[in-house]
């Protein structure tokens, strides 16, 4: 198969989702005073987009635990229970930097093109700077992607996000070749979030792929590069509705997210999905 992670990527939330929202904290963890840290995928990620601009610098903590990882509208990257979480420093500079992981439902040896069920693990390191003027905010910044028993994974995006109050877009660029993804793949991203009565918060987020079908070797196998398995220039990707609402005063929220799915670079189309969950963040 064409294991494709842009084609594939949170359940509710991947680093797509920290990086929706960079404006908000920069976490994928919900925070019922920061609306657009439900902003998926999204999930990825998959935030308004910035770090928070903080009198000094700050080091803060999430996990959550969630009923599936659902990559970016589409693919299930663990169908059942995926504990996720990570650390994020962000200074009054406008820097940022961070660490994100989640549990995988599968491997990947590339010496056999063979997946299976097994204890993959997904670790996302990324930093950048962002900053804002007025209601209006901006960010910049990179991911570096490493994978524990998933070949030929470890890619690096660059992203860049703006924001104006509770709307965001953004794009991520592929600047590496891998199992998920060509060198030039662009992940388009666009959202908005509320507050509503009786605290609950409401995020509605739209992913959209542009793609290079100059396919690579990893790709591909174990065909050979140009095996054209990207049959589209573009595509849907998913369109995210969420609803959350904190847990008490215990600090933590639980979330549903119900996903419209898209399609992938071959043109396949996927079930909608409804993801479910708790997140709790934590300063240190």
């Amino acid at each position: 198969m064409v294991h494709n992670k842009q084609s594939m990527v949170p359940g509710f939330l991947g680093y797509d989702t920290v990086i929706a929202n960079l404006g908000n904290p920069h976490m994928p963890q919900l925070r019922h005073t920061a609306v657009s840290t439900l902003v998926a995928a999204t999930l990825a990620g998959s935030l308004p987009l910035l770090a928070p601009q903080t009198a000094q610098a700050e080091l803060s903590g999430n996990i959550g635990v969630h009923s599936m990882y659902l990559l970016r509208g589409i693919f299930e990257e663990n169908d059942s229970t995926a504990v996720q979480g990570g650390l994020d420093y962000a200074s009054e500079s406008g820097f940022y930097a961070g660490w994100w992981f989640s549990n995988l439902g599968y491997s990947y040896d590339a010496a056999t093109a063979t997946v299976s069920d097994g204890s993959g693990m997904e670790n996302d390191f990324y930093a950048g700077f962002s900053g804002s003027v007025g209601d209006f905010g901006y960010g910049l910044g990179l991911i570096q992607y490493v994978y524990i028993n998933v070949d030929n994974a470890n890619l690096t995006e660059a992203t860049a996000t703006l924001s104006y109050s509770d709307f965001y877009v953004g794009a991520q660029y592929l600047l590496t070749d891998g199992w998920w993804g060509n060198q030039g793949d662009i992940y388009w991203k666009a959202g908005y979030s509320a507050a509503l009565p009786k605290n609950f918060d409401l995020a509605v987020d739209l992913g959209y792929y542009t793609y290079n079908n100059d396919d690579n070797a990893k790709l591909c196998n174990p065909s050979p590069a140009g095996c054209g398995a990207t049959a589209k220039d573009s595509g849907f990707r998913h369109l995210n509705f969420t609803l959350s609402h904190p847990i008490g005063n215990t600090g933590a929220d639980m979330y549903v997210q119900y996903t419209v799915a898209g399609e992938d670079r071959t043109g396949k189309d996927y079930d909608n999905k409804v993801v479910a969950g708790i997140t709790y963040g934590f300063d240190i």
